[in-house]
């Protein structure tokens, strides 16, 4: 039991950390400088891009493209 507790952690981790890693990617390197789409480094965003993965980040750049419209 605990070796999937473990499992489960370390995934939700590992997400996390290259999904704020992309967000950071694609707000410096992708978007212009004064871009209103960037998306902020917070806890939010570090509990959806750990629990969804990939799908989560695109989710909250989604997000503030539908505020825009």
């Amino acid at each position: 039991m605990e070796s999937r507790l473990t499992t489960i952690i370390t995934n939700f981790i590992l997400r996390a950390i290259l999904g704020m890693g992309l967000i950071f990617f694609i707000n410096h390197y992708v978007l212009p400088d004064e871009s209103t789409l960037n998306v902020g480094l917070n806890a939010v965003s570090f509990l959806t891009s750990g629990t969804l993965g990939i799908p989560g980040v695109c989710l909250l750049y989604g997000i503030l493209i539908y505020q825009i419209l």
